[in-house]
């Protein structure tokens, strides 16, 4: 027999086979409860993260990591882009020109955000833009009059390759009357980002075209920015506006969709809170289990006091029982939520074909796949709360074991 004796006896106790089959069931229940519940919450964390992912990947698919907008003269956008580029993290600097327009075709009329780039350039702080460079993006030539249309505004004004489009660029003159700008532009392409704040707002046209569409209003110039690490946009954008002239400002990507990633953290709390409310009834078992075999070994306590055991070894014995059963469901729910969160594409490819359904859709939604991003803070965090729950839940069950009566659990014996 090994010390302490409090582990001995509860771990004797859990190997032993019980008399009263409902506390056994009782066990298993509470042990696939803790599992299932510690795996779910690993798995739907994953997923989320692969959707944050996804999302994040799509937006800045053709958007840059931050943007330096403000009023200056050529002379200073030009030293303005000396600086971006020879700041540490900056990967790469392009200018750009952006406007609001109103497309129009035949009888379809639709606002936009008409961005004006240099091809040239502007693989440097966009991924999509460098797989079109050599495609559609390779047509906008200065003085060409092309754009290049989302697939969803292409879609709404009913224009495919080759067709002309007019744009309305409202403007007013130096005495405020009303002077709107129209200038017809060739659909030289189309393209697919996969979100709808690209493919159903955003038009791409040659840098000069835009910026003579705009007067050459300095207000619409401005420089975009690709940084090493787009998660360290914040960072970079501060050290960076640090060094700028203050007429110059820098705002990165996580203020310009700030709604979407607060979303999502919101879903993942409120997701995490439910489930683990699942581990917590899981734990109300674990009570109920412990407290049905305090009063079924209520003459084994008795005889352990009689001869010499306190009461804290009393509490121990019961304490290890529900830690060993509390503890076991957590690990295997670990074990089961990690496979399962590194294998959900290959699982979900199975269920489809079995039960011959599609969870997405391909004509619906963008995202086909369910993807998975196991993050082993979360995993930490999860395992650890569940611990913490699953030992709580034996506080009371050992303390009232440790409280009975030697003499009391003995008299009718």
């Amino acid at each position: 027999m090994f010390q302490p004796l409090s582990i001995f006896v509860g771990l004797r106790y859990v190997r032993s086979r019980t008399r009263k089959f409902f506390v056994s069931f009782i066990t298993w229940v509470s042990l696939i409860g803790v599992c299932v519940g510690v795996a779910a919450l690993i798995v739907i964390l994953s997923v989320m993260n692969g959707f944050e992912t996804e999302l994040r990947e799509r937006l800045l698919s053709l958007s840059a990591h931050a943007r330096v907008t403000g009023t200056a003269d050529a002379a200073g956008w030009k030293d303005a882009l000396a600086v971006a580029n020879d700041t540490p993290g900056v990967r790469g600097a392009a200018p750009y020109v952006e406007i609001q327009a109103l497309a129009l075709h035949g009888a379809e009329m639709l606002p936009l955000q008409l961005r004006g780039i240099d091809p040239a350039v502007e693989a440097r702080v966009s991924r999509a833009a460098a797989a079109m460079v050599e495609g559609e993006l390779g047509t906008l030539v200065a003085g060409a009059d092309r754009i290049v249309l989302g697939a969803l505004v292409a879609r709404q004004l009913a224009v495919g390759l080759g067709d002309r489009v007019t744009l309305l660029v409202p403007t007013v003159d130096a005495s405020g009357t009303p002077a709107p700008r129209l200038r017809e532009f060739t659909v030289g392409g189309i393209f697919e980002a996969g979100t709808p704040d690209h493919d159903g707002v955003l038009a791409l046209a040659a840098l000069e075209d835009v910026f003579a569409l705009a007067d050459h209003d300095p207000r619409a110039f401005g420089l975009q920015l690709r940084f090493d690490d787009a998660l360290a946009a914040p960072l970079r954008a501060r050290a960076l506006a640090a060094r700028l002239p203050a007429n110059l400002s820098v705002r990165d990507w996580t203020a310009d969709h700030a709604n979407y990633f607060r979303a999502i953290r919101i879903e993942k709390t409120m997701m995490t809170l439910i489930l683990l409310l699942v581990v917590a009834v899981a734990a109300f078992n674990i009570v109920a289990m412990l407290v049905m075999v305090v009063n079924d070994k209520r003459t084994d306590i008795a005889i352990l006091r009689t001869l010499g055991a306190t009461p804290a070894s009393v509490q121990g014995v019961f304490a290890t029982q529900g830690l060993v059963i509390g503890w076991g469901g957590v690990l295997a729910g670990v074990l089961l939520g990690v496979l399962l969160a590194h294998n959900v594409t290959p699982v979900v490819a199975t269920l489809e074909r079995v039960f011959g359904f599609r969870i997405f859709d391909p004509a619906v939604v963008y995202v086909t796949e369910i993807p998975s991003e196991l993050h082993w803070d979360n995993v930490w965090v999860i395992a650890t709360a569940a611990l913490v729950i699953t030992a709580l839940a034996t506080v009371h069950p050992a303390r009232r074991a440790a409280r009975i009566a030697p003499a009391e659990a003995l008299r009718y014996e």
